[in-house]
């Protein structure tokens, strides 16, 4: 039996209007992930395979966990959308306008929707999306390994697409919650791959970490 375990990024900088600004680690982000690489390490044994997306975000997050297994492959297959393009498109074609900190849970579902119905598009299409994700999910669900895939929000919440056969609307709403530095665990059957953890931070889980608990 093997498994994967998807890690989100830890704090980014949240601050910024596009995605070059934002694809840095707060200071917060990297003690977020070397408090999780620490957890690994006391909990679990190496992992057989480390891999990470190529944005400076997922790079540095794998840096400060550490060595929790071999050094990371980089894979842009497990890169984010880009969704401050796909936030612009969406309020030119229908003039919904940029989101604040307190609209994502309304604008979210608006951009997966349209961006599957082909209306809107960034960089590429929800289709080319989906499939570059489930390829590299495909090809890490090898039985008896164990890896690890440094990665960001929306990668993992269309792995739950996939595992789950999730609407747009329905992937949006498990996106949403997802929290820096969270831990997602698929296992490698012989049945096939199932989902089995969300959005664990035992490594934030006592008292004096509560303010690390972040969204981004």
């Amino acid at each position: 039996m093997g498994e994967i375990t998807l890690v989100r990024h830890g704090q980014a900088n949240s601050a910024s209007q596009d995605e070059d600004g934002y694809d840095w680690l707060s200071d917060l982000g990297r003690q977020q992930a070397a408090w999780l690489g620490e957890h690994l390490r006391a909990h679990e044994p190496a992992f057989d395979r480390v891999h990470c997306g190529t944005l400076r975000r997922h790079r540095q997050t794998a840096k400060a966990m550490g060595d929790v297994g071999p050094p990371p492959a980089e894979d842009a297959r497990l890169n984010e959308l880009d969704y401050f393009n796909l936030a612009r498109a969406l309020q030119d074609r229908h003039g919904v306008p940029m989101p604040g900190p307190d609209d994502f849970a309304a604008h979210v579902p608006q951009v997966m929707e349209a961006w599957h119905r082909a209306e809107i598009m960034g960089n590429e299409s929800f289709a080319a999306f989906e499939a570059r994700v489930t390829e590299v999910l495909n090809e890490a669900a090898e039985p008896g390994v164990r890896v690890l895939c440094v990665t960001s929000g929306g990668v993992i919440g269309m792995v739950l697409r996939s595992l789950l056969n999730l609407d747009p609307r329905r992937m949006a709403h498990v996106l949403l919650p997802i929290r820096n530095s969270s831990v997602h665990r698929v296992r490698v059957m012989p049945q096939g791959t199932i989902l089995s953890g969300f959005n664990a931070t035992p490594h934030l889980d006592s008292p004096d970490r509560e303010f690390a608990r972040t969204f981004f």
